[in-house]
C-alpha cells in the first residue's frame, strides 16, 4: 500500500530526515513514536503529500506520487488519503455532516451520494443524533469521530494520523483506538498513525521507532 525509500529533508541547514525507508501492507495499522524533534511528523506529512522530500520515492498503491505536479497531487490526495490530525479542523459554521462532506464535494461527487455516505458514516461512529449539530455544541471526541468520518468520507487507501488522540481525555483516547481497531477489521481500512500514547502504539500491528531522523 505505501512505499517510502531514502526519504531525505532539510530545513536550511538542519537535516530533519536522513534517509528513511518504510513499507505499509494494506489494512496494517503502523504507529510511528519516539521522541519530540525525531522526525515523525514531518515523515507524515511527507508520506501524506502534504510537504515534499529533498530526495527518494514514495508509492501509494504503486502510483509513484513524488513524480506527480500539483494539480495531480492534490486530485490523489483528495481520493485515496485521509487525515485526521490532534485538532479537529472542523468548520465552525458548518454542521456534522457537511463537515464530513467536504472533502466529497471537492472530488466531484453529487450533493445526494455524498450525503447518504456521510450519514452512514456518522451513524457508523455513534453519532446519527448528532449531525446536524456544529462542532461548538458537539464534545471533545464527538468532534474528533466527525473529523474520522470527513478522513474516511472519499474510502481513502491510506488513512494519515498525527496525534489523533493528543487533545483527548483518556476515555475518548480508548474509544477512538478501538474505532481504528474496528474501522482495519470491517473495512481493511490502513493506517500510519504518529503518536506519544502508549496504549494506542501497542494496540497497532507494528511500532516504528524514531531517532534522528531515522528509523531503528
Amino acid at each position: 500500500m505505501l512505499k517510502a525509500h531514502a526519504i531525505h529533508k532539510k530545513y536550511g541547514q538542519l537535516e530533519i530526515l536522513k534517509g528513511v525507508d518504510l513499507e505499509v501492507n494494506k489494512g496494517e495499522i503502523v504507529s510511528i513514536v519516539g521522541a519530540s524533534g525525531a522526525g515523525k511528523s514531518t515523515l507524515l506529512n511527507i508520506l501524506g503529500t502534504l510537504d515534499t522530500p529533498d530526495a527518494g520515492s514514495i508509492h501509494i498503491n504503486n502510483i509513484e506520487v513524488s513524480r506527480l505536479n500539483n494539480k495531480q497531487l492534490s486530485n490523489f490526495r483528495n481520493k485515496h488519503i485521509g487525515f485526521i490530525f490532534q485538532f479537529h479542523h472542523l468548520l465552525a459554521e458548518f454542521s456534522a455532516i457537511e463537515n464530513v462532506c467536504m472533502p466529497a464535494f471537492i472530488a466531484g461527487k453529487a450533493k445526494h451520494a455524498a450525503e447518504k455516505r456521510a450519514g452512514e458514516l456518522l451513524e457508523l461512529l455513534g453519532l446519527e443524533h448528532r449531525v446536524h449539530h456544529k462542532p461548538a455544541q458537539l464534545s471533545g471526541g464527538e468532534q474528533q469521530r466527525v473529523a474520522v468520518a470527513r478522513a474516511l468520507i472519499n474510502d481513502p487507501a491510506l488513512v494519515f494520523a498525527d496525534e489523533p488522540s493528543g487533545n483527548l481525555d483518556s476515555a475518548n483516547a480508548r474509544e477512538l483506538h478501538e474505532l481504528f481497531l474496528k474501522l482495519r477489521n470491517d473495512f481493511h481500512q490502513t493506517f500510519v498513525i504518529v503518536t506519544h500514547n502508549e496504549e494506542l502504539a501497542e494496540l497497532s500491528d507494528r511500532r516504528v521507532f524514531m531517532k534522528d531522523g531515522l528509523i531503528q
